[in-house]
């Protein structure tokens, strides 16, 4: 997986859903501040659910301090549009069923279940500077508890931008 001071390359598009409007962006538009991309597995999900209600929880706090803040998932734009209408989502959500920001950040992982194996984007948070740069990394999400440990992991970055 990435770590901090290392670079993503962004050069690859993503769907997301912003307003209630699905569209194809660049990964690197999104990055017009510091951004925290939550990344999870699939919409209407119990423990999905768990983390984007952590999400919606913090999500103006996390704009007041200067970021950005998208959820990517595999879903679909249109699965998208109906789970930000349902869930009164405000931050964007992006959709990558082809893995592209996983492999770009190094977290794609062996997982299983009803005793399949498979691969897929680990469940995890990274904070991204403008550039692409990796501020901080959260390796393994806690779903219940996703608001504070975001709000710990940009605690050192927000003392940067007060110092």
């Amino acid at each position: 997986m990435i770590t901090p001071g290392e670079k993503l390359d962004l050069g690859f598009h993503v769907g997301v859903v912003r307003d209630g409007v699905a569209a194809a962006v660049a990964f690197a538009e999104l990055l017009t501040r510091r951004t925290i991309v939550s990344v999870y597995m699939k919409n209407n999900t119990p423990s999905c659910d768990r983390q984007n209600d952590a999400l919606i929880a913090v999500a103006a706090e996390l704009d007041r301090a200067g970021f950005n803040l998208i959820a990517l998932s595999r879903d679909t734009c249109r699965a998208h549009v109906r789970y930000a209408a349902a869930k009164g989502i405000g931050y964007i959500l992006a959709s990558d069923p082809e893995d592209r920001f996983a492999r770009a950040a190094g977290s794609l992982v062996e997982k299983s279940m009803y005793g399949r194996t498979f691969i897929g984007p680990a469940r995890a948070a990274f904070v991204l500077a403008r550039d692409g740069t990796v501020l901080a990394v959260a390796g393994k999400v806690d779903t219940a508890e996703h608001a504070a440990q975001l709000k710990e992991l940009i605690k050192p970055l927000a003392a940067e931008t007060k110092g």
